[in-house]
């Protein structure tokens, strides 16, 4: 089948590739304009035009540029921006979507699942339309969330749909027949940095909720601790304090601590949670924000 493609991030490449694995053929990829992904003023391509551009494929940073090509349909996995009327009456759309629908519409449904403590998650093939990811499902697949972070979880979302949006793809009877959602529609808004900040106001479970999503600072004597990996302690310091127990790190919370594991100091590297503790050298307990 002759496809367009349009996809920005890592979780992307994984459709991409089965695509190509499966003989379709891509005719066209879209993908975000470049942009700084580190220090330093210079630009790097995103993770799909990379692989895309190894693939020897073209590669465009207008979506405007699908009105120009001939293909049988389109795949979108993360592309990053919504589709204008124009592009979806040119051309039918499927969706690779990390989450169950109509459970977490919009742009984090990963983290957002994370954040309110679902039990499942998983990913919907769907078709797209001009409202926010409410188009007709052709297939889901289910998954545990379990205490997984959200790098592992995304990762296994992208390869789960990369399978499954294949197998829609060669089906041409759940192609001609997707399935209207049902149930309760709740949004996965945006991540702001608010959302990865954590609060000794927390109850252990949602402050590790905050952890697993994988960027989530404290503040000690005014300076950012990124927490890479955390675990759960009945024992507290108390709300907002920091001291060790043993090798344990702990940062009391309000039933309880979160004992750090791995964490990245400001200005740093990566490094274990008591060898960061030894460093600084604190005469007393500090406070932590």
């Amino acid at each position: 089948m002759r496809l367009v493609f349009l996809g920005t991030p890592a979780p992307a490449v994984p459709s991409l590739r089965a695509l190509l694995d499966a003989g379709h053929e891509i005719v066209l990829v879209v993908s975000q304009p470049d942009r700084r992904r580190g220090r330093g003023s210079d630009t790097s391509p995103s993770p799909v035009k990379e692989f895309a551009l190894s693939r020897g494929l073209p590669v465009s940073e207008r979506v405007e540029d699908v009105l120009s090509v001939s293909a049988e349909r389109g795949v979108v996995v993360a592309y990053g921006a919504l589709l204008r009327s124009n592009v979806l009456e040119h051309l039918e759309f499927l969706n690779v979507h990390f989450s169950l629908l109509p459970r977490w519409r919009g742009a984090a449904p990963v983290e957002r699942a994370i954040l309110a403590g679902d039990d499942v998650t998983g990913v919907s093939i769907m078709a797209v339309g001009e409202e926010l990811d409410a188009g007709p499902v052709f297939a889901t697949e289910s998954v545990p969330l379990a205490e997984r972070y959200a790098d592992e979880v995304l990762e296994d979302l992208a390869e789960r749909g990369a399978r499954l949006l294949v197998e829609v793809l060669g089906d041409p009877e759940r192609l001609a027949h997707p399935v209207e959602q049902v149930g309760e529609v709740t949004y996965a808004k945006k991540l702001s940095p608010e959302t990865f900040r954590l609060s000794p106001e927390m109850t252990v479970d949602e402050a590790l909720r905050v952890v697993r999503l994988g960027r989530s600072v404290l503040v000690v004597d005014g300076r950012r601790l990124r927490v890479l990996s955390a675990s759960a302690s009945s024992a507290t310091p108390g709300p907002g304090r920091l001291d060790v127990a043993g090798e344990s790190v702990r940062a009391g919370v309000r039933d309880g601590a979160l004992v750090l594991e791995r964490v990245v100091p400001e200005g740093s590297r990566a490094m274990t949670a008591r060898s960061w503790w030894d460093g600084a050298r604190y005469v007393a307990p500090p406070v932590w924000l």
